[in-house]
């Protein structure tokens, strides 16, 4: 059987889209060089914003067009939007064969056997990892799955479920195949990182984890992305203070800055201690990068508000934002209020806050001019691009983050590291050069 795969979402859905794979390719499938070539393709869904929905909707339909074109035989759409609105999606997508919630996930082997379209006999399994990206040295590890926080706007607990930690034991052993497999950065993520081994009694939590990880593997970069203000301890604090493989960097979703809207959100944390925590971080763990979250446009959110939240970022200083607009999620408490901000005003606030972050960003990077810093090469440098190659430092995280500009006469291999000295700065990006 010849697989194409379409992966959309966040990097835990990544997680899930490789374990997917790895799992039909034990099973005799190989990976189609396009979706045109492909006997069966495989679709996971995002259903988190409305945007991602109309993707996910967009790409299956997509998908059954090569029942026609191409040599596919069968549509297989999996993931977030799919646990949501399976019974919806069966009626309305006739192009789609198998839907699979994640409680029917284990049925999917079975289901394409018994349909001819896998082999019964399972020949020597590759792993429990598929890649099937280009940068092989940056991987992710999902160390939970679920979410037990009540956010009135989310809807992950209705299609992911209530928090479930992973075996510590087996995150290892996960980790150490990544390394085999040429991992020379491993991003952690959950829904909330700090929540990990809390659903064990007496179990391992976050810290216990990451000392196992740099202990039992030799992956130089380990990162922490998606920690809860709640969740940032002061053993993991220290961590991050003293392991130099450990990225002195932290994803910090905050959401909003006055009581009344982080009440009407129910986010657990309140602008005083959000405060609190970030001049401790900042104190305890030199160099440390900070990247948070904001939602713009909840009901109720006054222009007040909105002010409240511009000067709140301006004071703090984060390193970097991720600012999304509100839209209303079936299910969800705040789908019950009714949603007053207009679209128009939405879209204002939130090209505000961007505008306000693209110069904080810049001024954060401005003390990194002239130091030497550790660059992992990421690739060759795009057509329009001012170096030889593109990566990034230890303070940018793949993907969401800016990247670093390598220029001199070679171009370095992806997954080395190079000694580089920054020679300028733009809004998000930086320039270094290597050094001998």
């Amino acid at each position: 059987m010849k697989l194409g795969v379409i992966s959309l979402g966040c990097d835990k859905a990544t997680v899930d889209t490789e374990h997917l794979v790895a799992r039909l390719v034990g099973h005799g499938a190989a990976i189609a060089p396009t979706l045109g070539d492909a006997d069966v393709i495989l679709v996971n869904t995002c259903g988190f914003i409305d945007a991602a929905k109309r993707e996910s909707i967009e790409a299956m339909v997509e998908a059954g067009r090569y029942k026609r074109t191409g040599r596919c035989r069968a549509v297989v759409a999996v993931g977030c939007l799919i646990a949501r609105y399976g019974d919806e999606l069966k009626q309305s997508l006739p192009e789609v064969d198998y839907f699979f919630g994640f409680k029917e996930l284990p049925e999917l082997v079975p289901r394409l056997t018994s349909a001819g379209l896998l082999e019964a006999a399972a020949p020597e399994h590759p792993g429990v990892r598929h890649y099937l990206g280009t940068t092989p040295h940056v991987r992710y590890l999902k160390i939970s799955e679920g979410c037990d926080h009540t956010c009135a706007f989310c809807a992950i607990p209705l299609m992911r479920g209530l928090h479930r930690s992973r075996p510590l034991a087996e995150l290892v052993g996960e980790a150490a195949e990544l390394e085999r497999a040429g991992a020379r950065e491993i991003n952690l993520v959950a829904q909330d990182l700090g929540h990990y081994g809390r659903d064990v009694p007496g179990g391992p939590r976050l810290p216990e984890l990451l000392a196992a990880l740099l202990r039992e593997t030799g992956v130089p970069w380990y990162r922490c992305l998606y920690v809860y203000s709640a969740g940032i301890t002061p053993a993991l604090v220290e961590l991050l203070a003293e392991e130099r493989r450990l990225a002195p960097y932290l994803d910090m979703p905050i959401q909003h800055a006055t009581d009344r809207m982080l009440a009407a959100m129910r986010r657990p944390e309140r602008p005083d201690t959000i405060r609190e925590k970030v001049h401790w971080l900042r104190d305890a763990v030199p160099d440390l990068a900070l990247r948070t979250t904001v939602l713009v446009g909840f009901p109720g959110e006054t222009d007040a508000d909105h002010r409240a939240l511009l000067e709140f970022l301006d004071e703090l200083q984060f390193d970097r934002v991720g600012a999304f607009a509100y839209s209303e999620q079936d299910g969800t408490r705040a789908a019950a209020l009714p949603d007053d901000v207009p679209d128009g005003v939405k879209q204002e606030r939130l090209a505000e806050v961007l505008e306000l972050q693209r110069a904080i960003s810049a001024e954060r990077l401005q003390r990194l001019a002239g130091r030497e810093v550790d660059v992992l090469v990421d690739g060759p440098a795009h057509a329009d691009d001012p170096g030889v190659a593109v990566g990034r430092t230890i303070w940018q995280a793949d993907d969401v983050d800016g990247c670093t500009h390598l220029v001199g006469d070679a171009a370095p291999a992806p997954g080395s590291f190079v000694r580089s000295r920054v020679v300028d700065t733009l809004d998000y990006d930086l320039i270094a050069e290597p050094v001998a």
